[in-house]
């Protein structure tokens, strides 16, 4: 079983591949690749696609790099492969982005990513650091997860779904902000799990096992 950890030259990939290839030994898992190779992200048995940076950007960056787009595209969505988007790889299964420009992300939940907008004006964008997660819904990569675990957060914008069952769990930063999503063979996260200590490396183990 081999997990592509997708390098579109979108941020340091040094903590994610550190956690996952972490988790998979302990779990037996199998062999974490860092890869901006399609032909090797289409043969994966499941794949990790981070981001860091501007949703447009990262669009850009992904499709900077041909065939890539299309072979996550072809493997999730035909092959039901176990897919994890993290940060702005997350963001980028809505279907539009409005940061900068509006930005056509995957489609494959529905909703928009726009800036967020706390109620408390003493509250700082970007959302930095530490919060508490609230599960919505319940879903096997979120086994031993439970409301109140701590989650490790840097963005300014955040997704709002249309569908509230796709959202598995929310932080409160001065109202909701989305941040688990998932459906089907899909699951992503505005945090990231390699920097949440508990919360992540148990989210990362259980995504290793998943058989969606």
């Amino acid at each position: 079983m081999t997990t592509a950890l997708v390098d579109y030259d979108s941020g340091n990939l040094h903590s994610a591949q550190k956690a996952f290839e972490r988790m998979a030994a302990e779990v037996g898992a199998g062999p974490i690749v860092v890869t901006a190779d399609p032909d090797v992200v289409a043969k994966a048995d499941r794949i990790v696609l981070p981001g860091d940076g501007a949703f447009p950007h990262c669009q850009a960056q992904l499709h900077a790099h041909s065939g890539l787009a299309e072979a996550i595209t072809d493997a999730v969505t035909r092959r039901a492969v176990p897919f994890f988007g993290i940060c702005v790889g997350m963001q980028m299964l809505a279907s539009m982005g409005h940061e900068y420009e509006d930005t056509p992300g995957f489609g494959w939940i529905a909703g928009d990513i726009r800036r967020i907008t706390p109620a408390d004006p003493a509250l700082k964008v970007p959302h930095m650091g530490w919060n508490d997660l609230v599960i919505d819904t319940p879903h096997p990569v979120l086994d031993g997860i439970a409301t109140g675990e701590h989650a490790y957060f840097v963005h300014s914008y955040a997704m709002q779904v249309t569908n509230p069952a796709e959202r598995l769990a929310h932080v409160d930063y001065g109202g909701d902000v989305t941040a688990i999503i998932g459906r089907d063979n899909i699951i992503g996260t505005q945090f990231h799990p390699e920097k949440s200590q508990h919360a992540g490396l148990r989210m990362i183990a259980n995504f290793l096992l998943w058989r969606p």
